[in-house]
């Protein structure tokens, strides 16, 4: 009788792993050889055409075993992937994870937990809960009860004493699911205290676009667009645009634009939304990072007024995808997410004592994705991680002042963030959009794309803590050896 493959779990799995291991470490380097850039050459076609032919028959008679199929699969892969962890690869919010993360999500796929139900996961559930909180706290503090006033009825002008607020946070797969949760808890908090009226969502011109599909998803009112005025929400249209609109309302600003790396007025807006009444939720999947530094907090400076908080560690948290937070100021407002199964949650159980998870998320089935954050937390403290911001800040400054000094360059203004918009002096928007494909096609560079002010910029953003300066005047050197002259 054939013997069954042996499993990562139990006492007898990491044996089992160790020696599959070394083939996958052995296969990342032999990929990223053969690619010897940021991304593959050729482009779609090419590298499709590769992938099929390094695969050969994806599901065979009789397998070829495992050592060969994480060789052959593993080598495919990573020579035909586009690798955040080389510097010329700075497109898009896409960081290099942290090796140690890295290696910490191996242990949360050989153990497995499933975190709907603590029968499940009776240790991460109790991680989960400690990382949730310490990143609630990060982001309102450990007593938040100044940090916002109350505005459970949609149309109050002025704050109602309440008992103080916990903070709390709920884990997510990144900023477009925190974005939705955050519609949904203003959703439901404005059915509570006002049945039958629907919450009207505003968001600035710059809004993630995943705003406007969680309003359309969740069946509300499509959103009213405030004008972003060099590409952050303008607080006097805002205020405008609140003066006239009725029923309950939900503001989603912004800590860190996709295209531009730029943070809204935070203060002027949370002024505006208490004179009004409204809900405010903050954006700051990319911005949240810049917490962890002394030296770039500031500038976050007002999203504790926020009643909910997106954050995304996927981002400048150095984390394997999936690593997002919402965090939400008060915890009453997570039982909207309440949910009753009985083989997971049942009544009995949970009087018992054992802890209710299935309200925890909209997702039944969830990885432990908390064990690398607090591995991160863990082995880096707060100086690690404030080094890490700056090193990516430090470095956006420097290629600014590279294409400000240059005479070939134009660039769109200093950087808030990593993200940093430039564009070779004359050049069309045909000509600039073409100089990023053939980077591409070719292998050479990985840039993105951004129109700001009607006119489509380069798009760097630096997530990469060990790039260096001569990464970056050779990435210009690139996108110059392109510019038709």
């Amino acid at each position: 009788m054939r013997s069954s493959p042996p499993l990562a779990g139990g006492t007898q799995g990491p044996d089992a792993l160790r020696p599959l291991l070394a083939t996958v470490l052995d296969a990342l380097h032999k990929g990223a050889a053969h690619r010897g850039g940021p991304l593959p050459a050729g482009g779609p076609e090419a590298v499709t055409a590769q992938l099929h032919h390094n695969v050969g028959e994806l599901l065979p008679t009789h397998g070829t075993g495992p050592e060969d199929a994480l060789r052959t699969l593993v080598t495919a892969l990573a020579e035909g992937a586009a690798d955040p962890a080389d510097p010329l690869c700075a497109a898009h919010l896409h960081c290099p994870p942290l090796a140690v993360a890295t290696a910490a999500d191996l242990a949360a796929s050989a153990l497995n937990p499933s975190m709907d139900s603590w029968d499940q996961a009776p240790a991460a559930s109790a991680l989960e809960a400690l990382v949730t909180t310490t990143l609630a706290h990060e982001v309102y503090g450990p007593h938040a009860a100044h940090t916002a006033p109350a505005t459970d009825a949609p149309h109050a002008q002025t704050p109602r004493t309440h008992a103080p607020p916990t903070p709390d946070a709920l884990v997510t797969t990144g900023g477009t699911e925190a974005n939705q949760l955050a519609v949904l808890l203003a959703r439901e908090t404005a059915e509570a205290a006002a049945p039958g009226e629907p919450v009207h969502l505003l968001v600035g011109a710059n809004a993630h676009h995943s705003l406007a599909r969680a309003a359309w998803l969740l069946g509300l009112p499509e959103p009213v667009t405030v004008p972003a005025p060099a590409g952050t929400l303008d607080p006097a249209a805002l205020d405008e645009a609140l003066t006239e609109l009725p029923g309950p309302k939900l503001v989603a600003a912004t800590a860190g634009t996709t295209d531009a790396g730029l943070i809204d007025p935070l203060p002027e807006i949370a002024d505006i939304c208490e004179r009004h009444g409204a809900r405010l939720h903050i954006d700051a999947a990319y911005g949240a990072g810049a917490l962890f530094s002394p030296r770039e907090a500031p500038k976050l400076h007002g999203l504790a007024r926020a009643h909910t908080v997106a954050l995304d560690l996927h981002k400048l948290g150095w984390q394997p995808v999936a690593a997002g937070i919402l965090a939400v100021r008060d915890t009453t407002e997570t039982t909207a997410l309440a949910h009753q199964a009985d083989y997971l949650n049942a009544d009995d159980d949970t009087e018992a004592g054992l802890p209710d998870l299935l309200g925890r998320s909209l997702r039944t089935t969830r990885r432990p994705d908390v064990l690398k954050t607090a591995v991160t937390f863990k082995a880096l403290g707060r100086t690690g991680l404030a080094a890490l911001v700056d090193q990516v800040t430090a470095l956006a400054h420097h290629l600014a002042r590279l294409i400000d000094t240059h005479p070939n360059f134009e660039l769109y203004d200093t950087p808030t963030l990593t993200t940093v918009l430039f564009r070779p002096t004359g050049a069309t928007d045909e000509q600039l959009a073409a100089i990023r494909r053939t980077l591409l096609t070719e292998g050479r560079a990985v840039l993105g794309r951004a129109r700001m002010d009607g006119k489509l910029y380069l798009k760097a953003t630096l997530l990469n803590p060990h790039a260096t300066p001569e990464d970056l005047t050779a990435l210009l050197e690139l996108v110059e050896g392109h510019t038709p002259r």
